[in-house]
């Protein structure tokens, strides 16, 4: 069913640990059971799986539970062994653990959607389950009665969820690129604000409530962090991945964030420094380095008979540039540029080179990463995705080994 891989050598990447096999289809999500060598995984073979680790280094699955929707999402509750599980079809299935992770008690059924349940979360002291699908739905549940409490629909998909415990503020993300921020009550629930800054479908999202910081990641590859606690709008972006952002985890303690793509990318980012905010894109007729005309500016071509230019924009300065005035690429990671972008001469060559160290590092997972998850206080995290495997990793090597204390994962 799984190997053991490594017994956690030193080095400067992740280690890959364990690599867990046995569903027959993707596996939608995986969570790491605290204080357990135990993995909980969902997948769309239709199955939820407990996974122990044996005497032999092993995972062999404790539990084998067959349901009638393949499996969408999960969230796991550890100090009340509650398992909610979203399914293809909409419901929602909630589940109780034995103390010995051998048998698992079905509780109840939620009619929570009518498409697919993209995001789970649950609250033991208010008693919810919050849950967002694709029938452009969010909802909420009451655990104690099973009844719904209230919906909001978005304008379209609703794919991904976070909840503050204290103030019951939900960010919902959805397939247009948007960030809503509700405030749930009871039986209501009020729209506060919407975030918009992604190219692409908002694919995953992390709250901090400590900072009260929130991170975006999307389908056009990039990051945002948001400065919600500073009032003040600022918004940092973070450019490294090559492929969509699946799964998000700031880690309060050391101030890093670890983000996962399609493509097996793992990218741990300092937050710890002083990072700038990137530039909004400036609108111009013509090149506000050389002043010659974009190609839709008739009257200054006509005038200075000359052929209009295609329109570029300095990553840095944010300036509306030609071509010429923009031949040269650097990376700028304060800025979050991790890879060599765009920019004018002049923003060039101010960049020192100490400017372009690098303020993240970029491993491989070697698999296609769906969903990923940590933790913290043991420096583990695993990974799932559509190759059907689940891989369990040590990264203390990456973030450091002293994150036992100083978080407490929702």
């Amino acid at each position: 069913m799984a190997a053991e891989i490594h017994s956690r050598p030193q080095s400067s990447r992740p280690v890959l640990l364990s690599k867990i096999e046995g569903h027959q289809d993707a596996v939608t999500a995986a969570l790491l059971i605290p204080k357990e060598d135990g993995v909980i995984t969902a997948s769309e073979d239709r199955t939820i799986r407990v996974w122990l680790k044996r005497d032999s280094g092993q995972y062999w699955p404790s539990i084998y539970h067959t349901l009638a929707s393949p499996c969408s999402a999960m969230t796991y509750h550890h100090d009340s062994r509650r398992i909610f599980v979203g399914q293809d079809n909409g419901s929602v299935m909630e589940f109780h653990v034995s103390e010995d992770f051998n048998k698992m008690n079905f509780i109840r059924t939620y009619p929570a959607h009518q498409n697919r349940v993209s995001s789970l979360i649950f609250s033991v002291a208010i008693e919810w389950v919050i849950s967002t699908g694709h029938d452009k739905c969010a909802c909420w549940m009451c655990t104690r009665t099973g009844d719904i409490l209230g919906t909001h629909l978005f304008p379209s998909w609703a794919s991904c969820l976070q909840f503050d415990f204290d103030t019951q503020y939900a960010f919902v993300g959805d397939f247009s690129g948007n960030i809503t921020l509700l405030k749930l009550e009871r039986a209501a629930c009020s729209l506060i604000t919407t975030l918009k800054g992604h190219e692409g479908g908002v694919t995953c999202l992390w709250w901090d409530p400590i900072q009260r910081l929130l991170f975006s990641g999307a389908s056009d590859n990039s990051i945002i962090m948001w400065d919600i606690g500073g009032r003040k709008g600022r918004t940092i972006l973070l450019q490294g991945h090559h492929d969509r952002v699946q799964s998000l985890c700031y880690l309060q303690l050391t101030r890093q964030l670890v983000s996962c793509s399609s493509d097996g990318g793992i990218a741990v980012w300092n937050m710890d420094v002083n990072r700038e905010e990137a530039p909004q894109w400036l609108e111009s007729d013509s090149c506000q380095k050389c002043e010659q005309p974009f190609f839709w500016n008739i009257k200054q071509m006509w005038d200075t008979k000359t052929l209009g230019l295609r329109q570029h924009h300095c990553r840095k300065c944010g300036q509306a540039v030609c071509g010429k005035c923009s031949s040269k690429r650097s990376t700028y990671p304060v800025m979050g540029f991790e890879f060599q972008v765009r920019m004018c001469d002049s923003c060039y060559d101010s960049i020192k080179d100490e400017d372009r160290t690098s303020l993240a590092t970029f491993h491989e997972g070697k698999h296609n990463i769906s969903h990923m998850s940590m933790d913290v206080a043991r420096g583990l995290m695993v990974t799932c995705g559509t190759d059907r495997v689940v891989k369990i990793w040590d990264m203390t090597p990456v973030v450091g080994c002293s994150l036992a204390t100083g978080f407490s994962p929702h």
